[in-house]
């Protein structure tokens, strides 16, 4: 699925932005995929090291049934290299250092709906890793009633992001900075297929949610925080919930100190200013931005406490007090 052959049983990988050329018998990038006699195989098909039930605001999703749970699938490897990465055991491991066990398509939807869970969500580790498991599982979620979720750095090309959007409900993207340096240096990857994935799930109609790590020194400054938020509202739309997630050391990034709640509270000004409706602090548990704030009369309308959800005053896809309708997926 989605690669190219060339000549002396070359392929050329047509899922994420690095496109990667793999001589015969060679891995690509991820080490999730192999090529075998000029054919490109997906090695970690039913092979998750993750399958756990979260709360759907851990994702984060806010505007997608608030309050239910999702049944979350992640394997190992990924197509970056982020510094800061919090599930790098996963995501910086190749398959043969994961402890796997092997879950069809079908026994992923089977178990999801045997825990009540009324979504499936592509997580944890880069899912564009195993995006042939992914999109077989999104599209048995949907015949079988559930929902689709994915929460990706947004690198995929075109074809592969089409294709996967008409099985999903919502996309999570994470905008990990404004500046292509930032994306370079501390992610060894790119600004700019990102900023065209997002231009594409909007156009695709899919409901879209965006997050910002804050990194002390690194992505904070007012002014590269600004420049996001006016190119969210501008290019995006003022609806598209921006979520603000506060930083904790990890990985290879161990002597940065947290986000200071002033920061984060900071960039949450910033994205109000530039009009947008929907911004969210989070790894705060308990700030008053937690919650969601309808846009016309300012109430509460889904009052949270970090992942729960004490009161939800969405109905019918409308706040409850004045009936502004609240982007979002308010039901299957």
């Amino acid at each position: 699925m989605h690669y190219r052959r060339l000549d002396d049983r070359r392929v050329q990988c047509q899922i994420c932005f690095r496109q990667c050329i793999v001589s015969d018998g060679q891995l690509g990038f991820c080490h999730n995929k192999k090529n075998m006699d000029g054919e490109y195989y997906s090695l970690i098909h039913s092979q998750p090291c993750a399958l756990q039930v979260d709360p759907i605001e851990k994702e984060p999703v806010f505007h997608m049934l608030p309050g239910t749970q999702i049944f979350c699938v992640g394997t190992a490897s990924c197509n970056s290299r982020c510094k800061f990465c919090q599930n790098w055991e996963m995501s910086q491991s190749t398959m043969w250092q994961t402890v796997n066990e092997h879950a069809t398509p079908s026994e992923v939807v089977q178990r999801a709906q045997a825990a009540g869970c009324p979504t499936v969500s592509f997580t944890y580790n880069e899912p564009i890793a195993f995006y042939e498991y992914m999109y077989d599982i999104a599209s048995l979620a949907r015949r079988q009633g559930l929902g689709a979720v994915c929460h990706t750095n947004g690198t995929m090309l075109a074809a592969p992001l089409q294709q996967l959007l008409e099985q999903l409900h919502a996309i999570t993207v994470d905008l990990k900075a404004f500046t292509a340096d930032f994306y370079r240096k501390v992610c060894s990857l790119e600004l700019a297929p990102v900023l065209s994935t997002l231009q594409h799930v909007v156009k695709s109609g899919v409901h879209l949610e965006i997050v910002n790590l804050v990194i002390p020194t690194l992505n904070d400054t007012p002014e590269s925080i600004g420049s996001m938020c006016r190119w969210i509202a501008e290019t995006l739309g003022p609806d598209i919930p921006l979520h603000f997630i506060r930083f904790f050391p990890s990985y290879r990034m161990q002597r940065l100190p947290p986000t200071p709640i002033k920061t984060l509270e900071a960039a949450v000004a910033i994205a109000d200013e530039a009009g947008l409706h929907y911004v969210y602090l989070g790894n705060a548990p308990g700030h008053p931005r937690n919650s969601s704030f309808c846009p016309t009369c300012g109430a509460r309308i889904i009052d949270r406490r970090h992942f729960t959800v004490v009161a939800n005053d969405v109905v019918d896809g409308k706040c409850r007090f004045c009936g502004h309708p609240i982007a979002g997926v308010w039901g299957i």
